[in-house]
């Protein structure tokens, strides 16, 4: 075996030389140069200073705003919740673990952060889960004319909240555990360790089937019969030209969503999962600290591309920093454009959604 497994933790690094320590009581300096952590420091400070303020804005706008206050953005709302609370219990543990070397809160805050890394993420891929339902159905018309209204939209948020759930609280309750991972100063879940008592295997295997294989076939089988219907559409000339724009530009949105999340949660869950087949293989702190860390930066990605695909919501943005008025000017332009593109529940409910 290549690793050290103790009472809560498992350190990458054999412990023949006797240089191995737990990571709830020492530094881990042994496992890599104090300036990495020093980096991952600046990175998280990072992730905090802009994913806070940005996902923070995001409900602020949206509330302020009657005009955005729309069934389909509800959703959008669900994910800024879900990125506040990774960067409010998740980033600013893993800041203070990450300067001092070692992840010094203990095995309970190391079940902390990991739990709201891990309901973060899971909140965020089932609400994209519901989006390319939602995309589905509304062009693709498997039901006819469907309305997506508001209690559709709570009742999509509720799902998503009940699946994270259920993935983010077995550890706490003796279905596998939180523990250090990578470089030691962050949790999740253990796919390291055979540890009986915990059933680790039965749970990773869970994990990675209904929390992760399953939503993404479910996400790509929606796009993948969403692009077809649109091609058709705009072959046969069955919506209007305003319409068909204002539908591909809200698809395309939501598309680059779902991309930046593959983007930022797939090279980690490839990292485990090889960890979890391969028990006892060598690997790096780093090898796993990287994929890992680099997920966290999905907070910053679904407010971005909203604010920068949606003019009315971009100028809504804007006015609000600026209290009350645009200085670019173009708000009424924009807003005209973009109207049922942002309204996308209104426009469903009659005929199609943006």
């Amino acid at each position: 075996m290549n690793g050290t497994e103790g009472i809560n933790f498992y350190v990458p690094m054999s412990n023949k030389t006797g240089v191995v320590r737990s990571p709830f009581e020492y530094p881990q300096y042994y496992l890599a140069e104090p300036w990495k952590y020093r980096v991952v420091c600046c990175y998280i400070f990072f992730l905090i200073s802009t994913g806070f303020p940005i996902n923070f804005l995001t409900l602020l706008v949206t509330f302020k705003h009657k005009k955005l206050r729309q069934p389909l953005n509800y959703i959008l709302v669900n994910l800024a919740v879900a990125d506040l609370c990774m960067a409010c219990f998740g980033f600013t543990v893993t800041f203070y673990t990450a300067w001092n070397g070692y992840f010094v809160f203990g095995p309970v805050g190391c079940a902390v952060e990991g739990f709201f890394a891990t309901l973060g993420g899971q909140v965020a891929l089932w609400s994209l889960v519901v989006l390319a339902i939602e995309r589905y159905i509304v062009i693709c018309k498997p039901m006819g004319n469907f309305r997506f209204s508001a209690s559709h939209a709570m009742m999509g948020i509720a799902f998503t909240w009940v699946m994270a759930v259920s993935c983010a609280a077995p550890p706490l309750f003796g279905w596998s555990r939180y523990i250090p991972e990578g470089m030691q100063c962050s949790c999740g879940p253990d796919y390291y360790t055979h540890n009986p008592d915990f059933h680790n295997e039965s749970y990773v295997l869970y994990m990675f089937v209904i929390h992760f294989i399953i939503p993404v076939i479910v996400i790509f089988f929606s796009y993948g019969r969403l692009v077809c219907k649109v091609r058709e559409a705009a072959a046969q000339q069955q919506e209007s030209a305003t319409t068909q724009k204002a539908e591909k530009e809200v698809t395309r949105m939501v598309i680059l969503m779902v991309l930046g999340f593959m983007l930022a949660w797939t090279p980690y869950a490839v990292v485990a999962f090889w960890i979890f087949t391969n028990k006892g293989a060598d690997f790096t702190a780093t090898l796993m600290a990287v994929p890992a860390f680099f997920s966290k930066s999905s907070s910053l990605y679904n407010p971005i591309i909203y604010v920068l695909m949606n003019k009315q919501f971009r100028n809504c943005m804007i006015t609000t920093i600026c209290c009350g008025k645009n200085p670019f000017g173009d708000e009424e332009t924009s807003s005209t454009v973009s109207q049922s593109k942002t309204e996308v529940s209104s426009v469903s409910s009659s005929q199609v959604s943006p």
